[in-house]
């Protein structure tokens, strides 16, 4: 099984892509190279495949980039299935990976992350969980996704290090991982990661 995200920015028409391009680009260059692992389509939207084991902070990593930034925010359907053809872009290959992905995007006007999986009843429960979990998410200030940034890409950085880092202390670092609820994030995806690895 994989995993695909599909999403697009809100808000994107009122800032210009010299300012979200290249932040967007820079997180989904970690996760792979384009056009194979992921492809920008129609000026504002992305498709990403990653592991089901990495999806759920990948999207948390994206979306904490783009909150860094005046007035933007995304919209994205992870869809978790198989992969019947890969292309070599992204936007052409094709399964029930893709499919759930697309049918989960559908969804995000009411809200901004939504899963599918084709099992009706853990996508329920998982959406709900996301839906209260985006109570927080939705709120985070720059500083506050600056902070889950950096800590989603340095996992083995101490608070102080992470502090050096972003020139910030050891405290102001613990307040903006509280604020943004980074170890409720956590544990919810290793609740996500039991839901396909039960043995886990």
């Amino acid at each position: 099984m994989i995993a695909v995200i599909t999403g697009d920015l809100i808000n994107s028409r009122q800032s210009s892509p010299n300012i979200w391009m290249p932040d967007l680009k820079a997180v989904l260059d970690q996760y792979g190279e384009s056009p194979k692992a992921w492809e920008l389509f129609r000026g504002d939207s992305f498709q990403l495949k990653t592991s089901k084991e990495k999806v759920l902070l990948c999207a948390m990593h994206l979306k904490a980039a783009m909150r860094q930034l005046p007035n933007l925010d995304l919209r994205m359907g992870i869809g978790i299935g198989e992969e019947s053809y890969g292309a070599e872009n992204i936007t052409e290959s094709n399964g029930s990976a893709y499919l759930h992905s697309g049918d989960a995007f559908e969804l995000t006007a009411k809200q901004n992350l939504v899963f599918a999986s084709g099992n009706v009843d853990r996508d329920e429960l998982l959406n709900l969980v996301l839906e209260l979990f985006l109570l927080t998410a939705d709120q985070w200030s720059k500083t506050v996704a600056t902070t889950i940034q950096a800590a989603l890409e340095h996992p083995d950085l101490a608070q102080i290090e992470l502090g050096a880092l972003l020139n910030k202390s050891q405290s102001s670092i613990s307040e903006a991982l509280k604020r943004g609820a980074f170890d409720e994030l956590l544990r919810l995806n290793a609740v996500f990661q039991k839901q396909f690895n039960p043995e886990s």
